[in-house]
C-alpha cells in the first residue's frame, strides 16, 4: 500500500476543515482582493476617503452568486413575454405615472425628442414604474461578482465605474441600491451607462436616477437619443402585409412599403422617407409589424426584440392605443395568453393564491391545476388546456 502523498492528506484536511474556517479564508481573500482594487481606483480619481467609506463592513455577498447561477424555469414565448410586459394592469399604472409626471415628461420629450410615453414604458419595463429598483448594495455586489463571478473584468470594470458615482457626490453609499447584477435605479443603469448618460434634469448639482423622475426619465432619454434614436420617427407599428415576407430582409421607405400594398392598421400614415423592415415574429397568423431604426436604438437598452417590441408597444398602449389586431398564435395547451390568465383568475377566485394574473403557468399553477384536474375526475396532469379550462367555467 502506497503511502499518502502530501497533496492527499493537505486535500483531506481541507475537506474537514470547519465551515467557519472556509468563511474566514473566503472573508480573507475577498478583503485582499478589495485592497488590491485601490490602485485601480486611485488611478481612476477616487480618493482614499471615498474608497474606505464605499467598501466599510462589506463581505461577499453569497446571495448575489446564487442569483448569478439561476437559470429560469421555463422560457416564454416571445408572444407570452410582450403580453406580459403589456398587461392591462402595466398599461393602467403606465397611464396614471404619465398623468402623474406629464410635465416631465413633456420637458425630458422636447430636450432630447423622444417621446414621453416610450421614456414611461421603459420605466415601466425596467422597475415597474418604480416598484421593484433592486435591494443590493451596488459596491457589494458589485465586488462580489468582480471576485468570483465568471464575469469578474466586467464587474470589476463597473466596480470603479460604480466608485467614481460615489466619488462624484452623485448619492451616498447607503444609498446605492440595485439588482443583483448592479443595475440600477428607476430606470437600471449599470454603472458605466450612467457614468457616460445620466443626467441632472432638476439641476440640483446630482444625477439622482434612484430617487429623482425628473432625472432618471432625462437620463433614460439621453440614452436614446445619443444611442441614434430619430425624432419624429416612430419605432414601429402593426400593418396588414399579407403574403410579403416578413424576416425583415428588405429594407426601404415607408412610402415604398404602402406602395407595395402595406397598410397600417386603424388606417393610420404611411408616409416618409423613414426606412422600414417587415416583420411578422409569430408567422402570417400573428400581428405584422413594420420596425423603424428606433426599434433598434431600443435594443441598445437591452438586446433583444422581445424587449424592444414591449417597450414600443406599452408605450403606443400607455398613449391609448390598444392591442395588437392580430393575436399571438396559440401557446401551452392550445390556449391564447387571454384564456390563461382566464385559468389563472377562475384559480385563485376558487381559493388558490397565484397572484396577479399574468398568463404564464408555472409551477404553482400547474399545482393548481393538477389539483383542479383531480377534483374534476379528469387526468392529473397538471397541464391546462381547453378542456381544463370550459371545466372551470362551467364550475
Amino acid at each position: 500500500m502506497h503511502a499518502p502523498s502530501r497533496r492527499t492528506v493537505l486535500l483531506g484536511a481541507a475537506s474537514l476543515a470547519s465551515p467557519a474556517l472556509i468563511g474566514e479564508a473566503r472573508a480573507a481573500t475577498f478583503a485582499a482582493f478589495v485592497q488590491g482594487l485601490w490602485p485601480q481606483a486611485s488611478a481612476a480619481g477616487i480618493s482614499r476617503a471615498t474608497f474606505d467609506r464605499a467598501f466599510a463592513g462589506v463581505q461577499p455577498n453569497p446571495r448575489v452568486i446564487e442569483l448569478s447561477q439561476r437559470q429560469p424555469e421555463f422560457r416564454k414565448t416571445l408572444g407570452d413575454y410582450v403580453d406580459l410586459r403589456t398587461s392591462n394592469k402595466r398599461v393602467t399604472n403606465g397611464r396614471a405615472a404619465f398623468s402623474e409626471h406629464r410635465a416631465t415628461f413633456a420637458a425630458v420629450e422636447s430636450r432630447f425628442g423622444v417621446p414621453g410615453e416610450t421614456v414611461c414604458s421603459i420605466w415601466g419595463n425596467e422597475t415597474a414604474y418604480g416598484t421593484f429598483r433592486g435591494d443590493h448594495y451596488v459596491i457589494q455586489a458589485m465586488a462580489t461578482l468582480a471576485h468570483a463571478g465568471r464575469r469578474s473584468a466586467f464587474f470589476q470594470s463597473e466596480l470603479i465605474a460604480a466608485l467614481r458615482i460615489l466619488q462624484a457626490g452623485d448619492i451616498a453609499p447607503q444609498a446605492m441600491m440595485g439588482s443583483w447584477a448592479g443595475a440600477m435605479g428607476y430606470v437600471q443603469f449599470m454603472p458605466s451607462s450612467f457614468l457616460r448618460f445620466a443626467v441632472d434634469f432638476t439641476g440640483d448639482g446630482r444625477r439622482d436616477i434612484w430617487n429623482s423622475v425628473p432625472d432618471a426619465m432625462g437620463s433614460a432619454a439621453n440614452y436614446l437619443r445619443r444611442n441614434g434614436w430619430t425624432p419624429g420617427v416612430p419605432w414601429g407599428f402593426e400593418v396588414h402585409a399579407p403574403g410579403l415576407p416578413g424576416n425583415r430582409a428588405s429594407r426601404q421607405s415607408i412610402s415604398a412599403w404602402a406602395a407595395n400594398g402595406v397598410a397600417r392598421v386603424g388606417g393610420g400614415p404611411m408616409s416618409g422617407g423613414a426606412p422600414a423592415t417587415l416583420w411578422k415574429p409569430a408567422g402570417e397568423g400573428g400581428p405584422h409589424l413594420l420596425l423603424t431604426s428606433n426599434f433598434n436604438v431600443i435594443k441598445r437598452y437591452n438586446n433583444a426584440d422581445s424587449y424592444a417590441l414591449a417597450v414600443g408597444h406599452l408605450g403606443d398602449r400607455i398613449k391609448g392605443a390598444g392591442r395588437f389586431s392580430k393575436p399571438w398564435p396559440p401557446g401551452e395547451g392550445g390556449l391564447v395568453h387571454a384564456e390563461r390568465e382566464e385559468i389563472q383568475r377562475r384559480l385563485n377566485q376558487l381559493g388558490f393564491d397565484l397572484g396577479d394574473p399574468d398568463g404564464i403557468l408555472g409551477d404553482k399553477s400547474k399545482a393548481a391545476v393538477r389539483q383542479m384536474q383531480s377534483r374534476f375526475g379528469m387526468p392529473a396532469t397538471g397541464e391546462a388546456d381547453r378542456a381544463f379550462l370550459e371545466r372551470l367555467r362551467r364550475g
